[in-house]
């Protein structure tokens, strides 16, 4: 599982799940990420494509699940809170 430290300050701790190509490109299924205090899925998502470049482009497009259930990027993530990232499927919607 590879970690990643906060940038300072308060922050909360979320467990990231990546899967098909995202976990082929980014090498790993699981990160620990800390995030500040306040942080949203979009916050994670920025994070995450930081981390990883190679994990391809619009953030838009970025289907997340947090604890298992769709979420908008404006939604706010709690401690432990697992955030799923989950690449588009060609010929499928968008939930």
């Amino acid at each position: 599982m590879e970690r990643v430290p906060s940038a300072g300050g308060r922050a909360l701790l979320v467990r990231v799940k990546l899967f098909a190509s995202y976990k082929e490109k980014a090498g790993t299924a699981d990160i620990e990420m800390s995030l500040p205090t306040g942080a949203t899925v979009s916050d994670a998502a920025s994070e995450l494509l930081r981390l990883h470049p190679a994990i391809a482009g619009d953030k838009s497009r970025l289907m997340i699940a947090v604890n298992e259930e769709y979420q908008e990027h404006d939604y706010p993530l709690s401690e432990n809170d697992e955030v799923a990232f989950i690449p588009p499927v060609s010929g499928g919607a968008l939930p």
